[in-house]
């Protein structure tokens, strides 16, 4: 299990030295802010969803190693999916994220189980779902900010 999560922490290192889809987009659909007071993490999420998919997804934005790495990864998995696929991955990573005994299994996620250690650490966990309760409000609300608390 100790490679394992070496594994892990590795591949969210690397997302945070080299954030994928980290860049503006001027052409986006929804662009929303968001926050997290708790600990300083800022990122603006932009969708571009064209036909009930999300044809692109960028963020910028300035945080931990956690916020940034599950906001790269957030947009690597999400680019190319239905709005209603992109929603379900956002329930998948709350519940692994935030549940004691998650229904989900990392397995499943691919590259979004390297979070499931997140779990660990209940600080780290708004860090973590950040850009993914951004996503939820870009594609669910029409408010234009997010702020975890």
């Amino acid at each position: 299990m100790s490679e394992l999560n070496d594994l892990y922490q590795e591949l969210i290192l690397d997302h945070k030295r080299h954030p994928r889809n980290f860049r503006d987009m001027p052409d986006a659909t929804r662009a929303v802010d968001g926050h997290n007071p708790l600990c300083g993490d800022q990122l603006r999420l932009f969708v571009k969803v064209v036909g009930g998919r999300v044809e692109d997804v960028s963020f910028i934005g300035v945080g931990c190693a956690i916020s940034m790495a599950s906001a790269s990864m957030l947009t690597e998995t999400v680019k190319g999916r239905t709005v209603d696929e992109a929603q379900r991955l956002f329930a998948d990573v709350h519940d692994l994220l935030t549940n004691d005994h998650p229904h989900t299994d990392p397995a499943e996620l691919g590259n979004l189980g390297a979070l499931a250690g997140v779990h660990e650490y209940p600080m780290r966990v708004k860090c973590a779902t950040l850009s993914w309760h951004t996503l939820d409000t870009a594609l669910t609300s029409d408010e234009d900010s997010v702020t975890t608390e």
